[in-house]
């Protein structure tokens, strides 16, 4: 297939969209154009250059056209693939998010699903999706749409609810993480070099709280495995290399996973960054000290911003040829995702889609992360079963305050956004009420250059 056509909303991006457009350059049996929108033409622009610089280059399997372009409707017109990577409002947002509740004590790793951080970060997104999705119907509306905006669920929820008949996942990576370590704790335990992609996991849950329940290498299961290394390494940690979890934020030993597999006897399959947040403050959270004992990081925005300014100025490298961007696979599976769609292989793997069925004890309809078929313009989730009690009931508080949110924007009830705010995990069991609606004030006033008029914030 040489002519699929792309819309890539959020074009701009920096980081995220060269390894997509490295992946795209890997894969030899489509090609065609990608459109860039970005509310900041200029580096949907940039992109253009860096777009058709990676197709160029030598190892480049297939040939792609990237296109910046100026409105939605152009980008989005006749697509077959709709990519959705979008940063809802600026880092001084993200500011806030993060790290404007610790003044109250309450401290957060990532700050972007659950949470103060979470919940402020929603009401600012949903209301781009609904116009996304309004978008979609009118210029694009039989197109597959591939989310990787955070909050993920509430993204693609937002999705579904404004346009019923729009054909949308979401994507994550955090759970591709679970069969590495199985596959490094196979070669520690038993000296077999188990290749990752042969592990075989049954998921269920929601993005960042996702679970495994089932997991298999050929005709070992692998669930007593994980719970011999749970015990095992519960104190130090397990790490690939060790102490990284010090140097590199987005790393941690596990600990976190040890820890509620030895509670819950299931393997929660997400970064311990995002898992901690689901759960109250003085789990794992309650202080930067005690995080510190966890084996995890805080992601401080400070990081984000001087990170940003090196990825700026690669681009400008990238875009006047004084660097090339390596094409290598990035470990995302989009790519893969989009030619099983177009009919050119079947694939297996887990993404955030409405519940069907496909997952027990949790409402129809909201967005449940489970392992689906892809083939040719389908998606057939397959059936994943219950989590235990106990863990469900984690899980569906959380579903609960998801659609909470998603209602309070839809309604414009800027006081049951406040009741979703303090039925968080992290806030309640932090906060009393008074405490946790001047908080809540105070975390609109600092976003609302981003918040829709009706929330007391800028945005018609």
């Amino acid at each position: 297939m040489d002519n699929v056509k792309i819309a890539y909303i959020g074009g701009g991006s920096k980081g995220w969209a060269w390894k997509f457009m490295a992946d795209l350059a890997l894969e030899e049996s489509f090609s065609g154009e990608v459109r860039l929108y970005d509310i900041n033409f200029e580096a949907a622009k940039t992109n253009e250059i860096i777009g058709n610089r990676i197709s160029e280059q030598k190892d480049a399997k297939s040939k792609w056209r990237y296109r910046a372009v100026k409105e939605i409707g152009e980008a989005l017109d006749g697509a077959d693939f709709v990519i959705i990577s979008i940063l809802p409002g600026t880092l001084d947002e993200m500011e806030v998010d993060v790290h404007l509740p610790e003044k109250y004590g309450i401290y957060q790793a990532v700050g972007d699903t659950p949470g103060p951080g979470g919940v402020i970060r929603s009401l600012r997104t949903i209301p781009i999706y609904i116009e996304f999705a309004e978008a979609i119907k009118k210029y694009a509306p039989s197109a597959w749409v591939i989310n990787y905006t955070n909050p993920m669920a509430l993204c693609v929820r937002t999705l579904y609810v404004t346009f019923p008949k729009v054909k949308a996942i979401g994507c994550c990576h955090e759970v591709f993480k679970i069969p590495k370590i199985l596959s490094l704790m196979l070669k520690e335990k038993e000296g077999i070099n188990a290749d990752p992609s042969e592990i075989k996991q049954n998921v269920l849950g929601i993005n960042h709280f996702t679970w495994v329940d089932k997991i298999s290498y050929k005709n070992k299961d692998l669930l007593p495995v994980y719970g011999e290394f749970a015990e095992k390494y519960y104190e130090e940690g397990f790490e690939e290399e060790k102490d990284r979890w010090k140097r590199d934020y987005f790393a941690s030993a596990n600990r976190v996973k040890f820890d509620l597999y030895r509670r819950y006897k299931l393997i929660a399959a997400a970064g311990d960054r995002h898992l901690a947040e689901f759960f109250p403050a003085n789990w794992y959270l309650e202080n930067p000290e005690r995080v510190r004992e966890w084996k995890f990081s805080l992601t401080p925005v400070s990081f984000r911003r001087e990170q940003a300014k090196e990825l700026y100025e690669m681009s400008q490298k990238l875009a006047k040829g004084e660097m090339e961007f390596p094409i290598k696979p990035s470990g995302e599976v989009g790519v893969q995702i989009m030619k099983a769609l177009l009919g050119l292989s079947d694939f297996i793997t887990n993404v955030n889609y409405p519940n069907v069925g496909q997952m027990d004890n949790v409402p129809q309809d909201v967005i449940v992360e489970t392992n689906v078929y892809i083939t040719r313009d389908s998606i057939r989730p397959i059936y994943a079963g219950k989590l235990p009690n106990d863990v469900n009931s984690w899980v569906l508080r959380h579903i609960m305050n998801q659609e909470m949110i998603l209602e309070a924007v839809l309604n414009k009830d800027l006081e049951l956004a406040f009741r979703a705010f303090y039925n968080d995990p992290i806030v309640e069991s932090k906060l009393d009420f008074d405490t946790a609606r001047k908080l809540f004030k105070e975390m609109i006033e600092g976003t609302k250059r981003y918040l829709p008029k009706y929330f007391g914030g800028e945005k018609d």
